[in-house]
């Protein structure tokens, strides 16, 4: 569907995807094909996808990725993803090793970029977006990504 269509930015990036997103209501369908979307638009990445909170867990649990095996479950407060989770705070990190507690599931990931989902004050989990350069993320990353997650969350 997407292979031959070369997105240039972000604006064109959320089109794709808010189209995308709008045939199918299935959360799993939903951010596989956002995963996927997003590792044909982003360059110089090695991994990204969703960590999903588990209610029973009471930990952010593997969700569709695009990328090598990741860990499986991330406590919350732990680690870049579940920080940003608590937090319900954007991480940019340029150098993952002087992130205090970062969890490497690649030993590729130099740098990293992790949104929190929330929709209506509840936590649904986090976008994880790694990278094997150190400072790959900047503030059109963020503002551009903060999108991605708004348009994902219409679709929750």
């Amino acid at each position: 569907m997407f292979d031959d269509i070369q997105l240039k930015n972000y604006s064109e990036l959320h089109g794709a995807l808010d189209a995308l997103l709008e045939e199918n209501l299935n959360i799993t369908a939903n951010l596989a094909n956002a995963s996927a979307l997003l590792n044909h638009f982003l360059k110089d990445i090695n991994w990204v996808g969703f960590y999903l909170y588990d209610e029973q867990l009471e930990k952010l649990v593997l969700g569709p990725f695009q990328g090598k095996p990741a860990c499986t479950t991330i406590e919350v407060g732990k680690g870049v993803c579940g920080t940003a989770y608590r937090g319900n705070d954007v991480f940019i990190v340029d150098n993952v090793e002087e992130f205090p507690g970062h969890i490497a599931c690649d030993a590729r990931s130099k740098s990293e970029i992790v949104l929190p989902i929330y929709k209506d004050d509840k936590g649904i989990g986090v976008l994880d977006i790694d990278a094997p350069i150190y400072e790959r993320f900047d503030e059109e990353d963020r503002v551009g990504l903060i999108e991605v997650v708004e348009i994902i969350k219409k679709y929750l």
